[in-house]
């Protein structure tokens, strides 16, 4: 593989000064954001200028070669938003500070405190037996579809693929798995990291936190089988507010990320004919749907970030001392470079949905998800086996997000099931 960092000469400038800087918003963008990677690729390569909200330059990386390299050296493009160049122009209330507002988490740490901390999540994940998650998930997924299985139609963004991972997760944590706080503890996290016209993110985000001091409060008193619980009882002894931290980091990032990858997957078997046919002759394809989904509209698609240790170039382009790198996962799981005949295999596994290096996903989070997500589509494909959109495909919509993957709403119908 070439060193990215070796490209051609770069252009002075950083991306506040760039001409041609693009935001990154705007309705095209949001419904069809590999058209906007198409032409930023064309324009600028595989290290694009771009303005997040207010106008705050950065660069998007979008190329597979690139992102790997960014997220396979630490010492150049690290995880300390605190070296970031634009504090100054940063707003106290600004949208995206639940991303990039310094927090003493996993997700900041760097180095020897890095791997402490990211020890400490993988060892309580570990502890997490597969198949009794299997079976929570069908138990769940059951409950959830007795709901409207009676009703021959659902709504199943928000009546499934958004709950079933929700309650998952919160009792793998050791939290009840229904109830007003949990609800909202959800619905604070979706407006944390992914905030709609009129959210407060910021505000969310201090309520997360809250909540969570009280789960791991509660869990010094009386310990159980739960993630929380064996984090608080690890031998590196994580604080209170540490382990706080990295559990809005383990929740946030298995259950919103989850619930899109359930529904992308369930749009792709509904709208593509090359998965119909297997599909009711006995569901092999779901496998191949799950990942062809990671893919093509993997549910992070693009993550801020990492900022720049020293002065150094990247793509062609030269990157300044503290200047922001957004990584664009979706965009490198559908470069060209990778893909020359635009057909992506379902049956690699290669892609950067859960992104790569030190500070990937930890093991054995995406196999976690892996078990709630199949549970939860061939589970629904099962028990509502003549399961078809009620509209046409070209209706569905996706969310108003650069950062996450999802539909508004995924609404079906099926022939009515008698309790």
């Amino acid at each position: 593989m070439t060193d990215p960092s070796s490209a051609q000469p770069a252009p002075p400038g950083c991306p506040a000064h760039h001409p041609e800087a693009v935001r990154l918003g705007g309705l095209e963008y949001q419904q069809t954001p590999s058209q906007l990677y198409r032409a930023l690729r064309r324009e600028h390569g595989a290290v694009a200028p771009v303005l997040l909200d207010g106008d705050i330059p950065a660069w998007l990386v979008l190329g597979y070669s690139e992102v790997t390299y960014v997220t396979s050296h630490d010492e150049l493009f690290a995880r300390d938003s605190r070296r970031w160049n634009q504090w100054e122009n940063i707003p106290a209330d600004w949208p995206l500070m639940p991303y990039v507002g310094y927090q003493p988490s996993v997700l900041f740490t760097e180095g020897d405190e890095h791997r402490r901390r990211a020890g400490v999540i993988t060892e309580a994940l570990e502890g997490v037996d597969q198949f009794e998650l299997a079976r929570n998930c069908q138990l769940i997924a059951d409950r959830l579809i007795a709901d409207f299985a009676g009703c021959g139609q659902a709504e199943l963004m928000t009546g499934y693929a958004h709950a079933l991972p929700m309650r998952a997760v919160v009792q793998m944590c050791g939290m009840p798995t229904s109830g007003e706080d949990t609800r909202q503890l959800v619905e604070d996290l979706r407006i944390s990291l992914d905030a709609a016209e009129g959210d407060d993110p910021v505000a969310a985000y201090g309520r997360v936190g809250e909540r969570l001091r009280q789960l791991v409060k509660d869990k010094r008193v009386s310990p159980g089988p739960d993630v929380t619980s064996r984090m608080l009882l690890h031998p590196a002894g994580l604080s209170d507010e540490e382990i706080v931290q990295d559990l809005i980091s383990v929740i946030a990032a298995a259950q919103q990320p989850t619930a899109n990858w359930i529904c992308n997957t369930l749009r792709l078997l509904l709208t593509d004919e090359r998965f119909a046919v297997n599909v009711s002759g006995g569901r092999l394809s779901v496998g191949e749907a799950l990942n062809e989904a990671l893919w093509l509209d993997t549910p992070t698609q693009n993550f801020i970030g990492r900022w720049a240790v020293r002065d150094t170039q990247l793509g062609g382009r030269q990157i300044r001392a503290g200047d922001c790198l957004v990584l664009g996962l979706a965009a490198a799981n559908t470069d060209p470079q990778i893909w020359p005949d635009s057909q992506v295999g379902a049956e690699n596994a290669a892609h950067l949905s859960f992104s790569n290096g030190e500070h990937r996903c930890p093991y054995p989070a995406p196999l976690l998800a892996d078990v709630m997500a199949r549970t939860a589509v061939e589970t629904l494909l099962e028990r509502l086996p003549d399961l078809v959109l009620s509209v046409e495909p070209e209706e569905l919509a996706w969310r108003p997000s650069i950062w996450m993957r999802g539909l508004t709403a995924l609404p079906v119908q099926f022939t009515p099931v008698v309790q």
